[in-house]
């Protein structure tokens, strides 16, 4: 949400014409850096400094400053950063949206049940794609349906697609298919289907049930999301998820633009960690507010509109 809405910003202030600004995580959380102005004129300083001023003009920015030879690094207001909270949670699955793709088209085949796939090459090329242009739709792009298969470069087999769904579990198997990269090796059934948090496609599911876990205990104890005061959220923990939950709309569509599933697939391993560690501190298992309240929320509708991208099931208990 916070960087689709500085992707706009960004754009709106370098005016007609301006490529994609391309965002980088800044040195703190709420922080981003842009390479725009290299871009724009062959006197980056200049640019930037003219860009920094006018983000400095919109009331959720609390800085932009031109940093290095002609970078600008933005950061947002603690309030905005914290209030994410609340706006995630409100929004669902929309949270992953934005208009970054808006004008292209993309091709997409029809869906094929991974079981029907004879091989993990065409399972992985078909998954791809799949994923790639729901990324892409999610991201404002245009999605055009192909028929017939797409072509995959080779690599060795490790027995069939069906097996292993019928060890490990289809989502297990779906979610290490999108964190393949191309021409990586193919899952091992016998990895993937262990119930351990060094297995990604474990942890990132078991993030999701973490999360709803602590919405469940503070519900049985007669607690619920009610009023929202920004300044409690201020730990480095909870500073750092709301940082990685700001980045789910630009991850989206840098993945989808770049054809990457398994970049997105290890965007959502990262916020799966952040949740994890989050909700396992003592604030979130003794003392639990609305404030918290709210960001436990907004990591399970972050992570479960992620899943949803790759055709997984969020679970609320594991």
């Amino acid at each position: 949400m916070i960087t689709a809405e500085l992707r706009r910003a960004v754009l709106a202030a370098a005016g007609r014409g301006a490529e994609d600004p391309i965002l980088r995580r800044g040195p703190a959380p709420g922080s981003y850096v842009t390479a725009l102005p290299f871009r724009l004129s062959p006197d980056p300083a200049t640019a930037a400094t003219r860009l920094a001023a006018k983000l400095r003009d919109e009331l959720w920015i609390a800085e932009a400053e031109v940093t290095g030879s002609g970078f600008v690094t933005v950061t947002v207001t603690h309030a905005t950063l914290a209030r994410l909270a609340i706006r995630i949670a409100h929004a669902g699955p929309a949270c992953a949206a934005s208009d970054a793709l808006a004008g292209r088209t993309v091709q997409a085949p029809a869906e094929i049940p991974l079981a029907a796939v004879p091989d993990w090459p065409q399972a992985r090329a078909a998954l791809a794609a799949q994923v790639t242009a729901r990324l892409a739709a999610t991201a404002g792009a245009r999605i055009d349906t192909e028929r017939g298969a797409v072509p995959a470069p080779p690599f060795p087999s490790r027995g069939s697609v069906a097996d292993a769904i019928g060890f490990a579990g289809a989502d297990a198997v779906r979610f290490a298919l999108a964190r393949m990269a191309p021409g990586g090796e193919p899952p091992d059934p016998a990895v993937i289907a262990r119930h351990v948090l060094a297995n990604p496609a474990y942890a990132v599911r078991y993030a999701h049930a973490a999360a709803a876990a602590v919405l469940r205990w503070a519900a049985a104890l007669g607690i619920r999301p009610a009023g929202f005061t920004p300044c409690l959220l201020a730990e480095p923990g909870e500073l750092a998820l709301l940082d990685v939950l700001s980045w789910l709309p630009e991850r989206v569509a840098v993945a989808a633009r770049r054809g990457r599933p398994d970049e997105f697939a290890g965007y959502l391993a990262e916020l799966a960690a952040r949740t994890i560690d989050t909700m396992n501190t003592t604030s979130f298992t003794t003392d639990i507010s609305s404030e918290r309240l709210w960001l436990a929320d907004a990591a399970r509708t972050g992570l479960a509109a992620g899943l949803g991208l790759l055709g997984i099931g969020a679970p609320g208990r594991l």
